[in-house]
């Protein structure tokens, strides 16, 4: 019985720490968003930028795709 009245007492108190610290530094979830939306945005400008070099490169005369070896 002891065991669990020290757990609880130490469990409240770590609590009543946690409340009083109003200084926790910022949540993960903004950082998770703000990293999702650039690799969305680097994958958009990858895929245009290989639209480009293909619709530019299928447009030199006497174009041939390479052949493997």
């Amino acid at each position: 019985m002891h065991l669990i009245a020290y757990l609880h007492v130490a469990l409240t108190t770590r609590l009543a720490e946690l409340r009083r610290d109003g200084e926790r530094g910022d949540s993960p979830v903004p950082t998770a968003v703000i990293i999702f939306g650039l690799v969305a945005v680097a994958i958009a400008v990858t895929g245009l930028a290989l639209a480009k070099a293909n619709d530019w490169m299928t447009s030199i005369p006497n174009h041939q795709a390479p052949t493997a070896p």
